[in-house]
């Protein structure tokens, strides 16, 4: 018989420090391949912490990465990533389609041009996100949604296998936000891996299939309908949150978009 297909994400007996606190702790996940999963947590938990481990970002203290069961450094056009908005310095002189196209240099390499074979990628993945018509505008001249839908084409003209993203419905209208759920579910459609930091609890069983609750350890991870459960917020949050329903998994409070 074939040999089973490795996790999207295994993560083992991660640790991560800053000075003498740490971030997260003695943390094991699996993720499946093919799943949109939301990771939350009060602030401070270390969702983003967790996120830029994967990516090697940031030099755990303990612990073992694992990509398709290899390591990140060897799997990295596996990987495409959409930081926060408020992380990137959106005055940077450049256009719309400039930064797209650089979603293809991973590809091409530092020395190779990107040609018209990336210009039709870029202006693809545009579409896709519906900012086609922007691509010649200045990158500081788009609101905070369409920054964000920017930074999502950039990441599909990677044609990666998993996605990270750093709550990318952060500062969004909700036109836009149902927007990127939608490509977001399409990707999943398409046997990609789409991980998510998330912070409204309230959608996390509309828009998602998998749930990590996170608080410096892993409290629970799997399907929604398993994890995302009364209990395990409680536990996540120190019992901050309020529900509704009888079975206990529809929250009616969320925590603030920020995490330290």
């Amino acid at each position: 018989m074939p040999e089973p297909l490795s996790p999207a994400i295994e993560v083992t007996d991660l640790t991560v420090a800053y000075r003498d606190r740490p971030a997260l702790w003695d943390v094991d996940l699996t993720v499946p391949r093919a799943v949109l999963l939301a990771v939350v947590g009060p602030n401070g938990a270390g969702k983003t912490t967790l996120i830029k481990s994967i990516l090697g970002l940031i030099k755990p203290a303990a612990g073992r990465i694992l990509v398709h069961g290899r390591p990140y450094e060897e799997q990295r056009r596996l990987v495409a990533y959409v930081p926060q908005r408020g992380s990137v310095d959106w005055d940077f002189p450049t256009s719309v389609l400039d930064v797209v196209m650089m979603g293809r240099y991973g590809a091409l390499g530092w020395v190779r041009r990107p040609g018209r074979r990336e210009r039709e990628a870029a202006l693809a993945a545009l579409g896709q996100t519906g900012m086609a018509d922007f691509a010649g505008r200045q990158i500081s001249q788009l609101s905070g949604g369409q920054q964000q839908r920017v930074f999502l084409a950039r990441a599909l003209v990677q044609d990666a296998q998993i996605y990270l993203m750093d709550e990318p419905f952060q500062g969004v209208d909700a036109t836009t936000e149902v927007a990127i759920v939608e490509l977001l579910q399409e990707l999943r459609a398409q046997g990609r891996t789409v991980i998510v930091v998330h912070h409204d609890l309230q959608t996390v069983a509309e828009y998602f299939d998998w749930v990590v609750l996170l608080n410096v350890r892993r409290i629970a991870s799997g399907p929604v309908d398993e994890a995302f459960t009364e209990a395990n917020l409680r536990l996540a949050y120190g019992g901050r949150v309020a529900f509704l329903g009888a079975n206990g998994r529809s929250p009616t409070g969320a925590e603030p978009a920020a995490e330290a």
